[in-house]
Parts: C-alpha cells; structure tokens; sequence
C-alpha cells in the first residue's frame, strides 16, 4: 500500500513538474540549429523565424550553423540532444523526405526521433533553360527531349538533393530522357549553365531569378500547384497537363522527439505566431518564400506524402549514397 501511494505520489509531481515547466518555458535563450552554411536561403529563413520567435517567446533564439550531408548533420544533433525545448531545429526537404531513402545509413528516424512542430515555408522551383536551347515553353521541352534522347542535360546542385531529384520526377512523369550533370551546390551549376555548359536545371526560384529577368536564362516553368507572384507570367507543371511534377522546396521546425507536450504547444504556439507576422511574411517574400504554417498533424501528413513521393523516385533510379 505505501508503495502504490508513493508511486501516485510521483506521478502526481512529475505531472506538476511537467506543467511548471510548460509555464516557465522558456527561461533562457533557445538554440535554432540550421544545418547549412550560414548566408544561404536556410539561413536566411531561419534567421527570420528566430527572430520573430524570439518576441513571442521573451527569449533571444539563437540560430547556429550545423551543415553537412545535406541538413542531416543538423538534424541528427537535434535528434539527439537534450528534450527539453531548449535545442530546436530548421529542417530542409531533404533530411527527413528524402535522405531516409537516399543514405545506406541514416543517423535519426525524422518520425520517431524528431518531434513535428510546424512546417515553415515552401520556395517554389523553376525549370530554367539555357538560350541556347531551342524550346520556350514546357511542351516544347517535352516534344524536344522526345525527339533528342539523351541529348539534353541538366544541372544540379548535387547528387540526391531536391534539384537532383526534381529532374527525376520530370523525366518519370513526362517519359524523356535527360542526361544529369552534379555539381557541388546550386551556384557552381547555375554558373555552367549560364556558359551554356548544361542546357538546363530546375532550382529554387531567388537562385535564378536575376538571370531570368536579365534574359540569361528561360522561364519554363514552375513546378508548383500555384502560380509564384515572383514569375507571375510563368505557367505551372500543374497547367500544362503535369499536375505530379511539384518540387517544391520546404523547411519545417522540429524538436527532440520526447520534449514534453506543455512545451512543444508553446514553441508552436510561438511560431505560428511569427510564419502570421506581416514582418515576416515581408522577408520571405524577398526571397520568393511562402510562409507555411501548420499544425503537427498536418505537418506530419505532409511530410508522409512527400516521402511516398520522393522514396518512388530514389528507388526507380536506384540511388544510395
């Protein structure tokens, strides 16, 4: 009897010590761990939702730069840090869609090990091609690469990243045949296709959208359910008859799987908050971001569709790294 009582007991003050700490959350800077160099879109993102998080929260957010192994290094110390609100992290696309079906060895399970606090903002991407490739619309491109197979490349800013695979996801939907080049980031990539050294590459948008306007590069078009009022006057894949060609880039906001619930509510709470604030939304827009606020079970919805889609892609291309 003692011992039922004294284990009630303990219940009880764990319950309470739970609350208190929800209530008192949070009573010292909170970490944002962004797992690219800093000065990228990542960056930039994470500084702005740190930012506005922090006056929601009464405390600074600090971001740290983690990069690595396209986010994951980052991700993984968020996996496996100390879950008590205190550590959080800006996750991109690729370390929880797609490396789990791209890595021979994947350091964290992004469902069990990372808990979904709310998806952040969406960038959408562009199919940009060189002048000297004679298409300019997406039909054309198709009809082209149909009657040249194998003769058309693109360019990525890498080996199973999302403009790797996105190129990938065109060549499935549209039956053609293109020819990848790698590069070690997107600005090396957009450099030779500049040169006319690949013919074409699809990345984010604030990447190419300078050469675009200065008639560098064609607009073919954005790989996206909706129009960019960044290229107001480019169609979608979705327009032109290829409603599954979206690529769109994205980040999320997680946090360590076992961080109390009372806690999470108010990290969520807070960055809803700010992805809402018109400062914000004024920032994201500079850099072609859409602010993309969810709950967690929306989040964690979203993230099941974008892994069944890309997982497909990675396998009928037999990529591992």
């Amino acid at each position: 009897m003692q011992f039922i009582t004294r284990l009630l007991l303990f219940a009880a003050a764990a319950v309470a010590c739970g609350t208190a700490s929800g209530q008192s959350y949070p009573s010292e800077p909170v970490r944002l761990i962004v797992g690219f160099p800093a000065g990228g879109p990542a960056d930039l993102f994470g500084r702005v939702l740190a930012q506005a998080m922090s006056a929601n929260l009464g405390q600074q957010v600090v971001v740290e730069n983690k990069s690595g192994v396209g986010g994951v290094l980052g991700m993984d110390a968020v996996a496996k840090a100390l879950p008590d609100g205190y550590m959080l992290g800006l996750n991109n696309q690729g370390s929880v869609a797609m490396a789990p079906f791209a890595l021979s060895s994947m350091p964290y399970h992004p469902q069990k090990d990372l808990a979904l606090v709310t998806t952040v903002v969406k960038v959408p991407e562009v199919i940009v091609a060189h002048p000297s490739l004679p298409v300019n619309s997406f039909a054309e491109l198709i009809a082209y690469a149909k009657a040249n197979p194998g003769k058309v490349n693109y360019g990525s800013a890498g080996a199973g990243g999302i403009t790797h695979l996105a190129g990938e996801l065109l060549k499935a939907e549209a039956r053609i045949d293109l020819v990848h080049v790698p590069y070690k980031g997107a600005a090396p990539a957009v450099s030779d296709l500049l040169g006319g050294q690949v013919q074409m590459g699809i990345f984010d948008i604030p990447v190419v959208l300078p050469h675009i306007r200065s008639g560098k590069l064609k607009a073919i078009a954005v790989t996206s359910a909706k129009r960019t009022p960044a290229l107001p006057e480019v169609p979608t894949t979705a327009e032109v008859n290829y409603p599954n060609v979206i690529s769109d880039n994205w980040y999320g906001l997680v946090a360590p799987a076992a961080t109390p619930p009372d806690v999470l509510r108010r990290i969520h709470a807070a960055a809803v908050a700010a992805l809402r604030s018109s400062a914000l939304l004024e920032q994201f827009a500079k850099v072609s971001g859409i602010a993309f606020p969810s709950t967690p079970e929306e989040y964690a919805a979203f993230l099941t569709e974008e892994q069944a889609r890309w997982s497909v892609i990675i396998k009928t291309i037999g990529f591992k790294e």
